[in-house]
């Protein structure tokens, strides 16, 4: 495995880097990145400042007032979007670089989901800037009342460190289509790609103060981002504990909020199922992107009678899982994104080797043959009881959870036993068990006889504790948007003459 200078110089990379035009003591710092597979160090990206934030703010606003963007024909706006897409795609294999070098995830993962889903996410929204249409009602036949929805103004957008190009591409894009500006505060631990991103959105021609980032820890400067009173919508993907703080903080102004949170999601897999299908997609629901997703099925409910079977070869497929270097093209499974995560899986490992609860089926703990990085074991757990820690709380990585239930009573009531409720996943070609399923699952998102797929016309997002509002066309509109109506009489109105009485 190379270490990291020379991976940067094979790579041919240029590390993008924040452009912070003031200069202010408060919150000076900077963000040390490191590696996950060899745990060295290769950038430091400074944080903003509380100068930084405002000055961000104010060149938002200021760009959003005087229309640079949103008073552009859409046509254009199309255009240049469109043109930020084919960038994108010419960018890919550098993109990709940026987002395994501070993620850990498979070179190959992203090479083909990350990337071109993220250039797909503003093709997506740029061909729907046209198609975007008011209501008009006339019942009353005194008045034609016209709704249209307009721009709030200045959205900001919280990014996660799992999915850095995706997540952050999806926002900017639903944002600036609907003609606002946007400000990007990207996880500390992988600002990286995000930065590469908007660079060449702003070379495909956005104004650059339409479209900018802001790097910084969550606690000062997303706090600070959230609390400004010149931000008018705020979307967050993160933990649930996060967006609460978020959620409390954008009250104080009455901000809009879209909170993508925790996932617990339950994979239920019945008799009924294609047996290969099922283990094929249940092995994808958890272990694609390193199994750092918030959707991933980390609780899989199997029924009694295929268990064992199940089990064995679900099982026997995790020991094969190929770890190791995400650089190389044959890795599944590349390292944890950072240490403190890693430190996270590890003491959920040693719950379960401690707990009589559960009974450790692969992995639990470092990856074997790795004495550096942030490599851990693919890991399946049987648990007897849902109500444990590692069928409740989100672990967030390659560790997942499987129950026996005796049906599908059982597996509907124990998928829907926690506080999450960001997805579903059940296998069944029975169709009255997958309509029962869909009617009861209490989730967002009900996956039927497949892994994660996303239309980005239809709603995405949680019930419970897994977040409130929606992504996709319809929820990015209700929050990017204001709805106003405008009343104009059919006919000149005949008005009451106040004020005309002799006293």
């Amino acid at each position: 495995m190379m270490d990291v200078s020379d991976l940067l110089e094979s790579l041919k990379l240029t590390l993008p880097a924040p452009a912070h035009a003031a200069s202010d003591a408060k919150w000076e710092g900077a963000q040390r990145l490191i590696y996950a597979a060899t745990e060295e160090a290769y950038a430091d990206v400074a944080f903003a400042t509380a100068a930084d934030v405002d000055s961000a703010v104010h060149r938002a606003r200021h760009a959003f007032e005087h229309g640079i963007w949103r008073h552009m024909p859409a046509s254009e706006r199309c255009a240049i979007m469109q043109r930020a897409a084919d960038a994108i795609v010419a960018h890919g294999e550098e993109l990709a670089a940026l987002h395994t070098l501070e993620t850990g995830i498979p070179i190959g993962q992203a090479r083909t989901m990350h990337v071109p889903r993220s250039a797909e996410n503003i093709r997506f929204f740029a061909e729907h800037i046209n198609s975007m249409a008011g209501e008009s009602y006339d019942q009353t036949g005194r008045y034609l009342s016209i709704v249209t929805r307009e721009p709030i103004g200045v959205g900001l957008l919280i990014a996660p460190w799992n999915a850095p190009l995706v997540l952050s591409s999806m926002k900017l894009a639903a944002c600036i289509a609907l003609g606002n500006s946007i400000i990007i505060k990207p996880s500390e631990y992988a600002p990286l790609s995000v930065l590469r991103l908007v660079e060449l959105v702003h070379a495909a021609g956005v104004p650059k103060d339409v479209v900018q980032v802001v790097c910084g820890p969550g606690a000062t400067i997303g706090q600070a981002l959230v609390a400004h009173a010149g931000v008018d919508a705020v979307g967050f993907v993160g933990g649930t504990a996060t967006g609460r703080r978020i959620m409390a903080t954008a009250a104080s102004t009455l901000k809009k909020v879209g909170l993508e949170l925790g996932g617990k999601s339950a994979n239920i897999v019945l008799n009924s199922a294609d047996f290969e299908r099922a283990v094929d997609g249940s092995l994808m629901g958890i272990f694609a992107g390193n199994g750092e997703q918030c959707l991933a099925g980390s609780r899989i409910l199997v029924e009694a009678d295929i268990a064992d079977r199940f089990i064995d070869a679900f099982t026997a497929r995790v020991g094969n899982l190929r770890v190791g270097d995400p650089f190389e093209a044959g890795t599944e499974i590349g390292p944890l994104a950072f240490a403190a995560h890693y430190d996270r899986l590890q003491a959920f490992a040693n719950i379960a080797r401690t707990d009589s609860q559960y009974r450790v089926l692969a992995g639990g703990g470092r990856a074997p043959g790795f004495d550096l990085g942030y490599y851990f074991a693919p890991t399946v757990v049987e648990a007897a009881d849902n109500a444990g820690p590692l069928c409740q709380q989100e672990i967030f990585g390659p560790f997942v959870t499987i129950q026996r239930v005796a049906n599908l009573d059982e597996a509907l009531a124990c998928a829907n036993d926690s506080e999450f409720g960001l997805a579903s996943y059940i296998w069944s070609d029975d169709l009255p068990s997958v309509m029962r399923a869909r009617r009861e699952l209490r989730a967002g998102t009900v996956w039927v006889n497949t892994p994660m797929a996303r239309d980005l016309r239809a709603p995405f997002g949680g019930f419970k504790q897994s977040g409130i509002g929606r992504d996709g066309l319809p929820g990015s509109i209700e929050l990017f948007t204001e709805e106003k109506t405008t009343m104009i009489p059919n006919d000149p109105l005949a008005l009451p003459k106040l004020g005309t009485a002799k006293n």
